[in-house]
């Protein structure tokens, strides 16, 4: 082929490669167009819609015309007692639950991944079944099991000889304990990502460690945590949002009332009020806001302390 023809050639080449790559990038924006039409209609446009209404008086409650509050809402969440009081309690809450959410599932997870236990796949199923479970049905079963008088864990706890078992769901000094032991029933989800993780390490690792005279609790430490850092670093983050989110629950078994002693009056519940009960949006919606900036800085807090303790593989 001549160099004319060759030049030639080139154009209808790269012609033909830029419309290939128009066709793959055409059909990647029609597979991504749902969900960025979801992610528009549920998340980004709801968004500003309520930062908006943080802005102004919006009560259905109080007939008075919309207007422009400016920050009045903020000002008035500053000095809102109830605020700072059920933000309290969710911190409070979220102090005792989030080290069982992040350490409880890595356990189970090692448990299951080891090569001795015999049936772990059928293990691996019975855990994770009771995450499917319909959220409503799960929290009503262990409404019967904590019961303080006919439940069966008191009962079983009177068996072995325990004359006066706590009231794990009224009395205000083991209600965090009983609604954590409720959201053991969730723990499915949690123990199949650690579970991804732990058979992601090389086997290699622990040959070497092995080598060099580590024991169990050895490799432990300085193998399977630091390759699995990553997914503790995962499953921190989403505890930390789902607890400060943390609602349903209390919603489900109190109905709302901050029973017993006001222990369950949540943030996330405070603001599902504002909304439902007070119907006053625009205080709602700045509660909203305010969760959602604290959530915010926590999560980037992490991220600036991750590079210290969580390892990728693959970086130097």
């Amino acid at each position: 082929m001549t160099a004319s023809a060759v030049a030639r050639a080139a154009p209808h080449r790269r012609f033909g490669l830029s419309r290939l790559a128009w066709r793959e990038a055409r059909w990647a924006y029609v597979f991504l167009a749902p969900w960025i039409i979801g992610f528009l209609a549920f998340t980004l446009i709801p968004m500003i819609a309520t930062f908006i209404f943080t802005l102004t008086n919006i009560n259905l409650n109080q007939a008075e015309p919309l207007r422009f509050v400016g920050l009045d809402n903020y000002a008035r969440l500053l000095g809102d007692q109830q605020t700072w009081e059920s933000f309290t309690v969710t911190l409070k809450f979220a102090a005792v639950a989030l080290p069982v959410a992040v350490i409880l599932p890595f356990m189970v997870a090692l448990l299951l991944s080891s090569r001795y236990l015999r049936f772990a796949g059928a293990f691996r199923v019975l855990f994770f079944l009771p995450y499917v479970v319909p959220f409503v049905a799960g929290v009503l079963i262990w409404l019967s099991m904590l019961n303080g008088d006919s439940g069966w864990l008191n009962l079983f706890l009177q068996a072995i000889g325990v004359s006066n078992p706590p009231n794990w769901l009224q009395d205000p000094n083991f209600v965090y304990a009983g609604l954590v032991l409720v959201g053991i029933w969730g723990i499915g989800g949690g123990v199949i990502v650690y579970l991804a993780g732990l058979k992601g390490v090389p086997t290699e690792l622990y040959d070497a460690a092995r080598i060099d005279g580590a024991g169990w609790w050895a490799s432990l430490r300085h193998v399977t945590i630091p390759m699995i850092s990553p997914v503790i670093f995962y499953t921190l983050i989403l505890g930390i949002v789902d607890l400060l989110q943390y609602f349903l629950v209390p919603l489900v078994l109190y109905q709302g009332t901050g029973e017993p002693g006001g222990t369950t009056n949540f943030l996330n519940l405070y603001i599902y009020k504002s909304f439902f009960n007070y119907q006053d949006m625009s205080y709602g919606a700045t509660l909203a806001w305010f969760l959602f900036g604290v959530t915010l800085a926590i999560t980037l807090v992490l991220f600036g302390t991750a590079r210290r303790w969580v390892y990728y593989a693959g970086e130097r």
